[in-house]
């Protein structure tokens, strides 16, 4: 069985897919505990008991800007276009619903990767799916999928209607603390991390992946988790607001 297929049969289960001597040593860690981390790690929601849900994956691939000597892993995101409903105009790792012909989490991922980034499919190594977390806006039950970037290749936004932007970001630059702080939403009783980084404002789902992923992978640094910013100022300054 191919790791992909290893991936795809793997269902709701999460954990590496990979051996993890067999990845990057500034990735290993991340592989390796990836069958013991628990949803609650990353949200607080849980879903509804009934089948309202629908199943999600995003991309999370991690490459490496080094020079080949010393590793400085960067993470692909993108800026979803202003037209894309409940998350337009948001930063989001590539990533969308499950489609009939995807046979599991990591298809459903490679494939909208492709479709939004331009991303070459075999460049990309899955190593590891992480728990299943549920968006309650979208209703979206959504699978990360960690993969190295082991043959990078060009990206873009390679469909303007779902893709305004694409980048490639240092988790260095998000680990550094001038670059974090937290955003509240009164309306909603909801805080969560947020990240201002190479032009984008990253908030809500993608940034509490990315702040678990700086903290698990050993890249945090400490930051003032007390800079506490309503959510719709910090969106009017990045050219945003609330849907």
């Amino acid at each position: 069985m191919t790791e992909a297929s290893r991936a795809n049969s793997a269902g709701r289960h999460h954990g590496a897919l990979v051996d993890p001597r067999e990845v990057p040593s500034w990735l290993r860690g991340l592989v390796d505990i990836a069958g013991d981390l628990d949803a609650g790690l990353f949200t607080r929601f849980t879903p509804p008991r009934d089948s309202s849900t629908r199943s999600a994956a995003v991309l999370m691939l991690l490459g490496d800007a080094g020079d080949g000597v010393t590793p400085d892993p960067d993470v692909l995101l993108l800026r979803r276009a202003d037209e894309m409903g409940a998350h337009a105009g948001q930063v989001a790792f590539p990533g969308g619903g499950a489609e009939m012909t995807d046979s599991g989490p990591v298809d459903t991922a490679l494939r909208e990767a492709r479709e939004e980034t331009g991303v070459d499919p075999l460049g990309v190594r899955p190593v590891a799916l992480l728990p299943e977390l549920y968006v309650p806006v979208s209703a979206f039950a959504v699978t990360p999928v960690l993969a190295h970037w082991d043959r990078p290749t060009p990206v873009h936004a390679a469909d303007p209607r779902e893709t305004a932007a694409v980048a490639r970001v240092r988790l260095s630059s998000l680990a550094e603390p001038a670059n974090r702080f937290q955003v509240r939403r009164e309306d909603a009783g909801w805080q969560g991390p947020a990240f201002a980084v190479d032009g984008l404002f990253v908030w809500g789902f993608t940034a509490g992946l990315l702040s678990v992923l700086l903290w698990l992978g050993g890249w945090e640094r400490e930051w003032d988790t007390s800079d506490v910013r309503p959510l719709d100022v910090a969106l009017h300054e990045h050219g945003q607001h609330i849907r």
